[in-house]
């Protein structure tokens, strides 16, 4: 089975581009990086939601959008003349089991936040469809790619939100990407709007083999360095790291124990992460600082934290309610 074109002419088995692996293997450093930054917050050296807000949730973000871009060059480039069938199977059922095996460890260690579709699973979803896509003529994939880019720049720019629904808030049905409020995760990278970068990575190297492009990239080499020898073993990069990284966060903490921090400005900004999710910025500290002042003036705070008084608890119900009426 050839890959569709628009010609007939046949195309040579393309050589290895060091440069894809090279940009794939300082993506692994980076999030390489970034964990380490999620390994320090945990263990007490950074304030409570550093990682997953500012300037390090966008780092998250692009090293991540990086990766599924690269993916979806790669597929094409993998599977021109001619799809390798074998191959493709092969290293589908390897990132699978990665997949499966990440979901059931955090579900035993984090089962409030275990990962159920992180960028393993978002990969193996979207290789797939790749593979059904390589059937379809270019303008077709060209168009799905424009749809899909527009979709998103509306739902996040021009009216963030609009493809959101509460429909979509399971698990069962959260992982395609539509969901409005999603159940907590540690890595969650739903369907859409990462299709998005896969498709861009997707058509670009399907223009990119029409012409001599792949060649002269080819031709400049990089393949002996140290990052693409990383990039051309992505998955046990990624499966080894995290246990490594984490594993040094804690020697640290245990040699250096991190300064205690102060339980109030903990929790503002604990509640501030996770209201953030759906509500504004702003809307957002007025009501994290209003629970607080009434949690304390209830004398609730401390037994809140601890664990004694849960969450559904009637009386944090009731100052919650308080909270999201009054004026903001």
């Amino acid at each position: 089975m050839t890959v569709p074109t628009t010609d007939t002419a046949v195309r040579p088995k393309l050589p290895r581009i060091g440069l894809l692996d090279t940009l794939r293997g300082a993506a692994l450093i980076a999030m390489a990086t970034y964990h380490f930054g999620w390994d320090i917050e945990l263990v007490g050296y950074l304030p409570p939601g550093t990682a997953t807000t500012g300037w390090m949730k966008l780092y998250a973000r692009s090293i991540a959008s990086t990766f599924v871009f690269i993916v979806g060059v790669s597929l094409v480039l993998a599977n021109t003349p001619e799809t390798r069938w074998k191959s493709f199977w092969k290293r589908l059922g390897m990132i699978v089991a990665a997949a499966a095996a990440i979901s059931v460890a955090t579900y035993f260690l984090t089962p409030g936040e275990w990962i159920f579709f992180g960028i393993l699973h978002s990969i193996a979803v979207l290789s797939v469809i790749g593979m059904l896509l390589l059937r379809l003529p270019l303008p077709v994939i060209i168009v799905l790619t424009v749809v899909a880019t527009a979709a998103w720049i509306a739902d996040t720019f021009v009216s963030p939100g609009i493809l959101r629904w509460p429909f979509f808030n399971p698990r069962y049905l959260a992982w395609i990407g539509f969901a409005e409020m999603p159940q907590r995760s540690n890595d969650y990278v739903p369907l859409f709007p990462w299709i998005v970068p896969f498709l861009l990575g997707f058509t670009s190297a399907a223009l990119a083999i029409r012409t001599e492009l792949p060649a002269k990239l080819a031709a400049m080499g990089t393949g002996s360095s140290l990052l693409a020898k990383i990039g051309r073993r992505s998955l046990s990069f990624y499966l080894i790291h995290q246990p490594v990284l984490i594993s040094i966060a804690f020697a640290m903490a245990y040699v250096v124990p991190p300064a205690k921090p102060d339980p109030a400005e903990t929790y503002l900004q604990q509640c501030n992460t996770s209201c953030t999710v759906e509500q504004g910025q702003a809307l957002c500290r007025s009501f994290c600082q209003c629970t607080l002042d009434k949690l304390q003036e209830q004398q609730l705070f401390t037994p809140f934290q601890s664990g004694e008084i849960k969450p559904d608890d009637g009386r944090i119900l009731s100052l919650a309610s308080e909270c999201s009426a009054a004026p903001q």
